[in-house]
């Protein structure tokens, strides 16, 4: 039996306005306030809940690149916030940034820049001639997760060797000419130092997670997965990973597939962008009739009562600066399989707060999820475990208390 669940699509945020530059500007900001004035550029996206974390600890401006087919900021936000969209082509709005940053270098106190590439150039650049601080912050190793178009050729990402010489040599290049970062994890922080000997670095796992709304539940899971409209009989594996590069669909599926031949009762359930893609993946592994497909919820609203309903969550990837999904699933206790690589390997310590797989290992996965379907009571025990850990190191409140207290160290 084949489930098909539809998720509803969040609200397009309010139509903007066009400034004079011919780019658009959300109207319905609030005005400047006696706090910091924080400038983030965005170069490839950026997920709500930073969007609305900067907001409450700094009067913030966004300037975005237009994501052609996608979103600037995941969801709409919850509170009005001034945003400028840019051309979507990468060197005309790194054009527009430097621009933007010397003529209005007296509106902000502080540049936030996405990443390590063209745009942070820009804005690092702008900051030599304004003196403005300005600081990258990091949430994934790029070159990284170029390199995994290598492993996962699909015909829609090609691995081009001159395109990874270029992020290596923008890489360096932000090191020496502003070499200021704020990174998600030990392991982004290890990936920025080797770009150069003298960058300074501050580890804040900024948007963390909301442990009050991502929190076990008292709803009994069967009560929960009916509300849903979720199958109810067998297990419900959870998955948010997107069909991208640096992640590994063709394991994940390939486990799954693996766990259907040994008839095992499971569903994978993703909910997730350009989720029909996952959906005809699924179809070549012979599984399209076990997997439960959505388009992402609101992080917020809907995405914790999914991690309630679940029996365990997997996250299978190539590369990851830190993984927030299974810091979210450990929170509701919700038990975790995830890939030991990147900064998973932080965060999902096998035996203590989860199960990792090996990378590329179907076989590995499909046997680690069958121990945590075998074995609740060591499942709960983990879990318990990681949501303590999560409660500790990632809570909301907490990192973005440190993340305003390293932008009044910068502007200071």
């Amino acid at each position: 039996m084949s489930y098909s669940h539809s998720i509803p699509i969040e609200a397009a945020p309010a139509e903007l306005a066009v400034s004079a530059d011919g780019v658009a500007v959300n109207p319905g900001a609030p005005g400047v306030s006696a706090r910091h004035r924080v400038l983030f550029v965005v170069e490839s996206g950026t997920d709500v809940r930073l969007v609305e974390g900067l907001e409450e600890i700094s009067s913030l401006v966004i300037l975005a690149r237009k994501i052609e087919h996608g979103r600037e900021i995941s969801q709409l936000p919850s509170v009005p916030v001034q945003m400028t969209v840019g051309p979507s082509s990468r060197p005309r709005f790194a054009e527009l940034v430097f621009r933007t940053l010397i003529a209005k270098r007296h509106e902000y106190d502080l540049c936030i820049v996405q990443g390590y590439g063209l745009a942070a150039l820009a804005a690092n650049s702008a900051a030599k001639l304004t003196g403005k601080p300005t600081v990258m912050f990091v949430c994934s190793a790029t070159e990284e997760y170029y390199r995994c178009r290598a492993a996962a050729f699909d015909g829609e990402n090609p691995y081009r060797r001159f395109e990874h010489s270029i992020l290596r040599t923008l890489a360096r290049l932000n090191a020496r000419s502003g070499g200021r970062y704020v990174v998600l994890s030990r392991h982004l922080e290890s990936v920025v130092r080797s770009h150069g000997a003298r960058v300074e670095v501050c580890v804040v796992p900024a948007y963390g997670v909301d442990v009050d709304v991502f929190k076990p539940s008292t709803t009994p899971k069967s009560v929960l997965k009916t509300q849903l409209g979720l199958p109810t009989n067998g297990t419900i594996i959870f998955s948010s990973s997107r069909v991208a590069p640096e992640k590994d669909t063709a394991t994940l599926l390939a486990a799954l597939a693996e766990l259907v031949k040994a008839n095992r009762d499971v569903w994978l359930l993703c909910l997730t962008g350009r989720h029909e893609q996952f959906a005809k993946l699924a179809e070549k592994f012979g599984v399209s009739d076990r997997v439960v497909v959505g388009d992402a919820v609101h992080p917020t609203k809907m995405l914790a009562t999914y991690y309630q309903a679940s029996d365990l969550c997997v996250q299978v990837s190539r590369s990851e600066g830190l993984g927030f999904s299974p810091l979210e699933a450990l929170a509701c206790g919700t038990p975790v399989v995830a890939t030991a690589v990147g900064g998973l390997k932080e965060t999902i310590i096998d035996g203590v707060t989860g199960w990792s797989h090996e990378l590329g290992n179907p076989q590995d996965l499909a046997a680690k999820i069958a121990e945590v379907i075998d074995d609740p009571e060591e499942s709960s025990r983990r879990a318990a475990n990681g949501r303590t850990m999560v409660c500790r190191d990632y809570e909301r409140g907490t990192v973005f208390r440190q993340l305003s207290e390293r932008i009044d160290a910068l502007v200071g």
